[in-house]
């Protein structure tokens, strides 16, 4: 695995995320409450805080978890909960580590349809099913991974030209687009609660 991704819009995180299938995992998972380029960070300033050029699972399984949380909590932080967010990073590597050896792409080698990969993606700590489809999708578009019906697995994060979510972002152009649609389903979201809540 060595793409360019362009998710922290950072040379340098982008280029971890790129070559890492951990870090590129760990800030799937650090994408929520925040925002993205905050997330997709996360990985190489953990990397960095760690005197690493890359993530290990078998480490920050193994690290003492109040050191690792402490790790993340240094400012700037990696995440708005930093404490919650260091303890699920650890919980997702030490079942990488239990499963996959602590090889993240093990999690998608040897997966000959979207469904079981879909699954093997949903099975990960931390992630549910739309956090699945969308790294899912990320892998199909940008990341060369194929198996057979990737693209319905992924459900509408799959479709092509679409700016739903990360999996869609090649640069500040499409980041904009994307973004434009999180906004225009929030609002649909908060018009559809304020008619049911005025009936």
């Amino acid at each position: 695995m060595d793409v360019t991704l362009h998710l922290a819009q950072d040379p340098a995180a982008d280029a971890l995320l790129g070559r890492s299938p951990l870090a590129a995992l760990v800030g799937m998972l650090l994408d929520q409450q925040i925002p993205m380029e905050w997330a997709f960070k996360g990985p190489e300033t953990i990397a960095r805080r760690m005197n690493a050029d890359d993530l290990d699972a078998h480490d920050i399984a193994a690290r003492d978890p109040e050191a690792f949380a402490a790790l993340l909590s240094e400012k700037p932080a990696v995440h708005r909960y930093p404490g919650s967010m260091a303890k699920r990073v650890q919980t997702l590597c030490q079942y990488l580590v239990e499963h996959y050896d602590g090889d993240a792409e093990a999690v998608w080698q040897g997966a000959d349809t979207g469904a079981a990969l879909l699954k093997r993606l949903e099975d990960l700590p931390g992630f549910g099913k739309q956090k699945a489809q969308i790294f899912l999708a990320l892998l199909g578009k940008q990341l060369g991974v194929h198996p057979t019906g990737w693209r319905e697995a992924a459900g509408a994060y799959g479709e092509e030209k679409s700016y739903r979510s990360v999996a869609d972002i090649t640069g500040p152009e499409s980041l904009a687009k994307v973004r434009a649609h999180k906004q225009e389903m929030k609002a649909a979201a908060k018009a559809a609660k304020a008619a049911k809540s005025g009936k």
